[in-house]
């Protein structure tokens, strides 16, 4: 049974004294009007402050899409779902669109929640690129051309497999806060964890899906959001078939400055973008077997050598040098120079130099060029320029032209500005205040309450951001018996952070998910 809160306790015992009456010393001063007027002009502006509550509305539209062969009729709905804190006050709208398949006991459907990272970044990405009803058409690794954009059926949605529903989070795409809601309330690990807790929550009371077998999709930091959603919904009774985790994040040490595990993590996805870009001497035909190679140096020896600091023997530190400069294309001179120590951001611009060409961050294989060849880091991210643009239309256009959705204010596809710099990552753990760095504990949770939540982990090979070798070692120290650990596998595709941009990528990422969908819900 759920204890009262703090909160709810502080309330009764106000309502309570609310009722007393007022004793001699309590008796109101003789300027009380002016106090009173001077309190109803700040309530007044308070009242001002406030923001719309936009009431909840559904748009709903038919359509249908051709997968695995067969033709599936489906419906739109695009919508407005109102939560409330535990005082009933109005604190976020969440914008979503739901494609439930037609004909079919929803009741008992799967049905799966997808939403994007950041934090701050709408569900366009995966709404538009991945497994929803239509797509954007790109090419790849290639720049997708200026307007007119197109969205194609997909072929590879996963409606034959679950209903789904896009989420996007607040204060991205539609989603407002709302009342007196300010950023702080929601903006944080874990209060962005209880909004969609609120959120998924009402959805399937509202739509009749407690029955329903659920899974959990995020992308990026919504993977981080998926760690500690999955046991924040199961720990309020709703319990969950599967999670599917894309390009994922549970240990945000990884990208810290001073700390060596980044290092090591990060090697073997340099070393395939150095291969996909033919910088490494004497390329291996197959890149699986040279990620495995990789990966055993980045464990032992490049470990060890790290792990001896300023202390390591120059003999040493040159034979470290040399093996890195085989596995990254970069020369050994240039390594030893970063001591042995090569972040992503400086091999990005440092392989492909002698062309004065960059590489991508989200996706290494798209290649950039800066005003200066000679500088340290790239200017920016050529893979995120890419592709921006078109996706930004094409979901304004689609959500117009086919869902029927408007509204007043604009979509916003990320908003990092005003949730970045406002995020809060600490956490109120194992009774002191923690930094959000790490959520794989919180996976490892719930996969151990619920004995059959399967985990799945979708990785492209040349994402620098969610390099795919922290994820293997963070999935593989949660501190799992074996049974569970049963319950994690793993897709690799050669493409980047954004698997979908690659459509042979897609395709093997489609194969594995419905493998993955029958195994956790027959």
């Amino acid at each position: 049974m759920r204890q009262p809160s703090i909160a709810s306790l502080a309330l009764a015992i106000t309502l309570a004294l609310g009722t007393m009456p007022l004793h001699a010393a309590d008796t109101p001063p003789k300027d009380a009007p002016k106090a009173q007027s001077d309190q109803a002009d700040k309530d007044k502006d308070k009242a001002a402050d406030e923001r719309p509550v936009p009431a909840d509305r559904t748009v709903v539209t038919r359509h249908s899409v051709r997968v695995g062969g067969r033709t599936i009729s489906y419906t739109a709905t695009a919508g407005r779902m109102l939560i409330r804190d535990d005082k009933g006050k109005p604190t976020v709208s969440f914008f979503y669109v739901a494609y439930t398949v037609d004909g079919g006991k929803n009741s008992k459907r799967p049905v799966t929640f997808f939403y994007n990272g950041g934090p701050g970044s709408s569900s366009m990405w995966l709404h538009m690129g991945s497994f929803g009803p239509v797509r954007v058409a790109n090419d790849g690794d290639k720049p997708v051309p200026p307007a007119p954009y197109h969205w194609v059926p997909n072929e590879y949605s996963l409606l034959d497999k679950s209903d789904l529903v896009f989420i996007d989070a607040p204060g991205t795409g539609y989603s407002q806060l709302v009342g007196k809601t300010e950023g702080k309330d929601v903006w944080g690990v874990d209060q962005d964890a209880d909004a969609f807790t609120r959120l998924i929550t009402r959805y399937v009371s509202v739509n009749n899906r407690w029955n329903s077998p659920k899974f959990l999709f995020g992308e990026s930091y919504g993977t981080t959001r998926s760690a500690v959603l999955v046991k924040s919904l199961q720990e309020a009774g709703m319990e969950f078939n599967g999670v599917v985790l894309m390009s994922s994040i549970l240990d945000f040490s990884v990208a810290a400055p001073g700390i060596d595990h980044g290092y090591i993590m990060n090697l073997p996805t340099e070393a395939a973008i150095a291969w996909y870009h033919n910088k490494v001497p004497n390329k291996p035909a197959d890149i699986g077997s040279f990620l495995a190679e990789v990966r055993r140096f980045a464990s032992t020896d490049y470990t060890l050598a790290l792990a001896k600091g300023d202390a390591i023997e120059p003999a040493e530190a040159d034979r470290i040098a040399n093996q890195m400069s085989r596995y990254l294309g970069l020369s050994p001179q240039y390594i030893k120079d970063a001591n042995l120590r090569v972040g992503p951001s400086r091999f990005r611009k440092e392989l492909l130099r002698d062309q004065r060409l960059t590489v991508g961050r989200l996706d290494g294989r798209f290649q950039g060029i800066d005003p200066d060849a000679a500088g340290e880091v790239p200017d920016g991210d050529t893979a995120s320029d890419a592709i921006t643009g078109a996706y930004v239309a094409t979901f304004n256009q689609y959500a117009a032209n086919e869902l029927k959705f408007t509204e007043d204010t604009p979509y916003l596809p990320n908003n990092y500005a005003a949730i970045g710099k406002s995020w809060d990552w600490k956490r109120k753990k194992n009774g002191g205040w923690l930094q959000a760095t790490y959520v794989a504990d919180d996976l490892g949770d719930a996969m151990r309450r619920n004995p059959h939540l399967k985990v799945f982990s979708a990785n492209g090979y040349y994402d620098l951001a969610t390099p795919f070798y922290a994820t293997e070692f963070d999935l593989g120290h949660m501190g799992l018996e074996p049974a569970q650990r049963k319950n994690i596998t793993f897709g690799f595709s050669p493409s980047g952070h954004m698997i979908y941009l690659d459509q042979p990528s897609l395709e093997q990422a489609k194969a594995d998910l419905s493998r993955f969908y029958d195994d956790a819900a027959p």
